[in-house]
């Protein structure tokens, strides 16, 4: 059953039941019925009972027995409520009104009931946008203004008071304070912010003052995007909504088909026409999949929007589905494992060069890479008052290091693979590079084709809570985790030890780490790859789930993964790996309640044990068995 009540515009709550145009025909149905009921127990003629519930029939039915119309003619399709409208007729023309009055009063509200949880579900994420502010304190023309959200332009500057919701992203550039960006991010503990920071839309500064300049506007900031990207992820569909689909759109054919031969054939063989005839209606309400079709969507919306509501993007319902089949999770190491902002420890010339020598060509390089490690070695440029002139015709070398022109000579900076690829002799810092490496840190050498210049090493710190994020990883279920890195073997070992993983793969280039992922799913099942969705791209396209961390403001995460986590949180990992296996739980609950209650039901009618009353009530409580079922996926 498809439901196909709007579902409204961005920021509008959903409909009270009252408004809602099928919950009302019900009501009215169910109260026609009741009358007609309780009249004939009191006397009421037969003709005047059978009016209120022919009035019943055609006020109940006339939702879904208008889409079984559209359905049949439009799409040549017969679907659930043509099982649902033929059963009502034939059970009317057998002189059982009350009886077809009864079918349609309870499929109309559990088809009500149906759309408005539906819609419901759908809603709770888009709740969300009642949490940013209707307007803002501008700067503007040597003053503070308030202007509606709307108006806000990239570049404005803003004031957000202590206790007020942020209306739109943009970057600190005056102030101090605590903000809690749960809304977005779902991190639970309020993050600090201070100038060169970013806050987003819909989170709640706390103590302090904060100046902002503007970064996206309003519909296009990070709360805005969370909304669209789990709206459009809940219209998609998992395997098993469309498998049930695509096998819906076969068996109820096959049920209405099956329902005209128990109804022709008994007869031809001397048994009573009237009796089969009810067989046959009570065997088409029995085996109508109703519960079936509905009880992976209602679950999928559900989990979906609770997820987003809690700093998971999931776009749609076939990566839920997948990350419930993961054996294997490898995670990059920097900025995933660790910290992502490392740091300068040592300092080495070599060949005559001085340290700042060393420092200012290194800077000159690395101003024109994307880097974590180039950020480093920029900010010790800077802290050491630094400022080079930028490489020219600066080239990268993935998985390597890069290269350029400096004061004229072209000078290379990258892993000491590259320089063994260039055919440098690294026999003057071959003893330096070991040591600074089992120490767990990153050495960046720098040299000429001819000679090295010197070398820097890089520590990135274990990120707090990584070792316990394993740990749970491997508790939920997860039967392997997997370090993948660029960095060299020893420095991803000692990470490694510090994390807890199972498996280390160093030295790997963006391809290396494509392939490594394919290894292993051969080896050993479905994988999921976490990484921060820029430089793992190729791997978390790769993967079975690709998984991106911190993706909060960061639109290229946004688009790459198939999921996304909004805060730099390892813990929200196993939480994922616990939420979508208990998703996947709750389907195939749904689907066995369903299969068990049409079986019971089939069996029953076809010998004749079930009345039309009996099959229909035990019908629709099994849809609204499901749909509750369904909504559990709410709670988080």
């Amino acid at each position: 059953m498809a439901c196909t009540d709007s579902c409204g515009t961005p920021g509008t709550p959903p409909p009270r039941p009252w408004r809602n145009a099928k919950v009302l025909t019900s009501i009215t149905s169910g109260l026609l019925l009741a009358i007609g009921f309780s009249g004939s127990r009191v006397g009421l003629p037969e003709p005047q009972a059978t009016f209120l519930y022919v009035t019943a029939i055609a006020v109940g039915g006339y939702f879904f027995g208008r889409e079984a119309l559209e359905e049949l003619i439009k799409e040549r399709e017969i679907g659930i409520e043509l099982l649902m409208a033929t059963a009502a007729i034939v059970a009317g023309l057998l002189g059982e009104w009350a009886e077809a009055a009864t079918l349609v009063f309870l499929y109309s509200i559990s088809e009500a009931a149906e759309g408005y949880t539906g819609e419901r579900a759908r809603h709770a994420i888009r709740a969300l946008m009642d949490l940013s502010p209707k307007t803002a304190l501008v700067q503007r023309d040597g003053g503070e203004i308030r202007v509606p959200v709307e108006a806000l332009r990239v570049g404005d500057i803003f004031i957000v008071r202590p206790g007020e919701a942020v209306p739109t992203d943009g970057e600190v550039i005056a102030g101090q304070s605590s903000v809690n960006q749960a809304p977005v991010t779902g991190e639970s503990v309020p993050v600090e912010k201070m100038p060169g920071t970013k806050v987003f839309a819909a989170s709640l500064n706390g103590e302090g003052a904060l100046t902002v300049r503007a970064t996206k506007t309003s519909a296009d900031n990070t709360l805005a995007r969370i909304i669209h990207l789990v709206e459009a992820a809940q219209a998609s569909k998992g395997r098993s909504q469309r498998f049930i689909e695509h096998f819906g759109r076969r068996y109820s054919p096959t049920v209405l088909g099956t329902g005209i031969l128990l109804a022709l054939l008994p007869p031809l063989f001397g048994q009573p026409w009237g009796e089969w005839m009810a067989r046959a209606t009570v065997f088409v309400v029995a085996a109508a999949p109703c519960a079936l079709v509905i009880s992976v969507p209602i679950t999928l919306v559900a989990a979906l929007g609770t997820a987003g509501r809690h700093g998971i993007l999931i776009k749609g319902g076939v990566h839920l589905e997948n990350l419930a089949k993961i054996r294997v999770v490898a995670l990059d190491k920097t900025g995933t494992l660790t910290m992502g902002r490392p740091s300068v420890t040592n300092l080495i010339p070599l060949c005559g060069q001085s340290p700042q020598r060393v420092l200012e060509q290194a800077a000159a390089l690395e101003a024109r890479s994307q880097h974590p490690l180039a950020l480093a070695i920029l900010q010790r440029a800077q802290a050491e008052g630094v400022a080079p002139q930028p490489a020219e015709e600066f080239q990268s070398l993935p998985g390597l290091g890069g290269y350029g022109q400096v004061a004229g000579e072209q000078l290379y900076i990258g892993s000491p693979r590259l320089f063994q690829e260039l055919g440098v002799d690294p026999e003057p810092a071959r003893t330096l590079v070991r040591q600074l490496q089992q120490e767990g840190k990153t050495v960046v050498l720098l040299g000429s084709v001819q000679r090295l210049y010197g070398l820097i090493a890089i520590a990135d710190p274990l990120r707090p809570g990584a070792a316990e994020a394993v740990a749970a990883l491997k508790a939920s279920g997860i039967e392997r985790v997997v370090m993948l890195t660029g960095d060299n073997n020893l420095a991803a070992q000692a990470i490694a030890a510090q994390a807890g993983v199972d498996e280390v793969l160093a030295e790997l280039s963006p391809e290396d780490k494509t392939r490594a992922v394919a290894d292993l799913e051969a080896r050993y099942g479905k994988v999921a790859m976490v990484g921060d969705g820029v430089n793992d791209a190729p791997a978390l396209a790769a993967a079975h789930v690709g998984i991106a961390m911190g993706a909060a403001g960061t639109d290229v995460a946004l688009e790459t993964a198939d999921v996304a986590l909004m805060a730099d949180d390892l813990s929200r990992l196993p939480y994922l790996v616990r939420f979508s296996r208990r998703n996947w739980g709750v389907i195939r609950q749904n689907l066995a309640l369903s299969a068990l209650v049409i079986g019971t039901l089939v069996a029953g009618a076809v010998s004749g044990v079930f009345t039309l009353p009996t099959a229909v009530l035990a019908h629709e409580l099994s849809e609204f068995a499901v749909i509750a079922s369904g909504l559990r996926m709410l709670r988080a």
